[in-house]
């Protein structure tokens, strides 16, 4: 199984950040600006000034999939962006697409509890995709596709 490295980091700074907020211990002053200064610090020093609050809600909602839509939904499905309150899912099956959509106004009411910050407003559910040839974000519509593969 393949560790990603980004994810791992993030996890254990806001696993950090919540143990730090929980106690209510505040820090000396610092009496040099050469002092050095806890990293936890820094980076929650950061996400305030620059207002990633939001951005690190729904990072968690993505890297916690499965604990806040459950066991069940979370192993059949996968967030695959989420955009202006568009959270965007991809089921592992039809069947689990059409279950997922008749369900979809109750994961918005689980996705406001469990994820307080992520602004999610509206679902799309996708079917599972066959697969594509589109590769990135632009593409030239109706082009041959990759004319190099076939000879």
């Amino acid at each position: 199984m393949k560790v990603d490295l980004a994810k791992e980091l993030y996890k254990t700074w806001r696993d950090n950040s919540r143990r730090n907020r929980t106690s209510n211990v505040e820090e000396a002053p610092r009496e040099k600006i050469g002092d050095p200064k806890p990293l936890n610090s820094v980076l929650n020093e950061l996400v305030v000034t620059r207002d990633w609050s939001q951005g690190i809600a729904e990072g968690s909602l993505f890297t916690e999939w499965v604990e806040v839509v459950g066991p069940d939904v979370g192993s059949h499905s996968t967030p695959i962006s989420l955009v202006d309150g568009l959270l965007t899912i991809q089921a592992t099956s039809s069947a689990w697409a059409t279950q997922l959509t008749l369900m979809a106004t109750n994961l918005l009411q689980t996705i406001s509890n469990s994820a307080p910050g992520a602004l999610v407003e509206q679902i799309v559910i996708l079917p599972p995709g066959a697969p594509s040839w589109k590769k990135g974000i632009r593409t030239i519509r109706n082009s041959r596709g990759p004319r190099d593969t076939y000879g």
